[in-house]
């Protein structure tokens, strides 16, 4: 598989007041294309931090970011708001989907943003959800709601989707077809999904596993045997 992110001895420092804090300090890693990475450590550990210097949400203080050959940590904020939009797909624990529009409506909003989305129908069908295309986000269960948060993420047609503890709001049951919907995107011709979470269960599903400690990286494996979903005892 072809590298598709090289981070490397990337530094954030927070400044609050007269203190200053190291999120990560030094951390080095690398991600190939279409590979399904789970980033895994305790609160407060930097892989929130990992995940939002991937994204182009923050800019590392020291370092370079390498995403398909191209140093993010040296683009402007007008250059990062260009690649957020064209490259990255954002899932998260809350899902951020709007309650005055439609389904189809919240995952058509991507349309003005990127060039060469996918149609919103085939996505939603493709996620089990072109039936309620025509209703409003509190007519879904939690689990739909999600659906189509990562629906809206996948019609954008991204390089990489990135998600935050994407489960942490479901119970175990919902949190399996999610994971099963977001594994299903990867692939070497598909999407990198990166998922930040403290839940060890879902490393064993991962083709990759990063594990981050006080700002560092303490481990960064390929898991040779991945599980399937349903082997996993959630």
């Amino acid at each position: 598989m072809k590298e598709l992110i090289n981070f490397r001895n990337v530094k954030k420092t927070y400044t609050i007041g007269e203190k200053s804090f190291d999120a990560l300090n030094g951390a080095s890693f690398s991600i190939n294309k279409g590979e399904f990475v789970v980033i895994l450590g305790p609160s407060g550990a930097g892989k929130s931090t990992i995940l939002n210097l991937l994204g182009g949400m923050d800019k590392a203080t020291s370092g370079e970011i390498i995403i398909d050959g191209k140093d993010i940590s040296k683009l402007s904020s007008k250059e990062l708001t260009k690649y957020r939009a064209e490259n990255i797909g954002f899932i998260f624990q809350f899902y951020n989907i709007l309650p005055t529009l439609t389904v189809q409506e919240n995952v058509e909003l991507i349309n003005d943003i990127v060039k060469n989305p996918k149609p919103a129908m085939e996505v939603l069908k493709g996620v089990g959800l072109d039936m309620h295309a025509g209703k409003f986000p509190n007519q879904l269960s939690g689990g739909e709601q999600q659906r189509v948060s990562i629906a809206r993420a996948i019609a954008k047609n991204p390089l990489l989707l990135l998600c935050d503890e994407p489960t942490g709001a479901l119970d175990s049951q919902t949190g399996v077809e999610v994971l099963k919907l977001l594994k299903a995107q990867c692939g070497e011709d598909a999407n990198t999904v990166v998922v930040v979470t403290h839940n060890s269960l879902i490393a064993e599903i991962a083709d990759r596993v990063i594990r981050v400690k006080n700002g560092k990286i303490r481990s960064n494996e390929v898991n040779s045997n991945p599980k399937n979903i349903e082997e996993v005892e959630w």
